[in-house]
């Protein structure tokens, strides 16, 4: 299940390096004949991203969209518990498939999902801040030193 790469495996000297080279060169594959070959641009820019934040200090997961997991990944994957995620594929919540007797959801479908929670999240988080605006409960100056 995907690839996993975390910064403590790297030095920050290295990942600069990588940073530099990727930002300011003209990086290339050479096979072992010698051959050389431009790195594609989209490529290029995954590789920059995931750099980056290796940098950062997060760790990065390349993982295909059509990739299955278990519900234990995708429970944490969304953060919450396993029972949840069955719970939810049994509501038809979430899309899933069957390997034997094992539920397996496509991490393209869980990513959809997590996307939509939330911006659902986000849309009422707004709302509630603008009720609370309204009823004049906000302070833009507080910095939290009032008692």
């Amino acid at each position: 299940m995907g690839l996993k790469l975390d910064p403590s495996q790297l030095s920050s000297s290295e990942t600069d390096t990588v940073l530099d080279i990727l930002r300011n060169g003209n990086p290339s594959f050479i096979d072992a004949d010698g051959q050389r070959a431009e790195i594609p641009a989209p490529f290029l820019k995954l590789i920059v991203h995931a750099a980056e934040q290796l940098r950062d200090g997060s760790a990065v997961v390349l993982m295909a969209e059509n990739e299955a997991l278990t519900t234990q990944d995708a429970a944490r994957y969304l953060g919450v518990s396993r029972q949840h995620v069955v719970n939810m594929l049994e509501e038809d919540q979430l899309p899933y498939h069957k390997v034997g007797s094992h539920r397996r959801v496509y991490f393209r479908d869980l990513k959809k999902f997590a996307d939509k929670r939330d911006k659902n999240r986000r849309k009422n988080m707004d709302v509630l801040f603008d009720k609370v605006v309204k009823a004049g409960k906000y302070k833009a100056d507080y910095t939290g030193d009032e008692r």
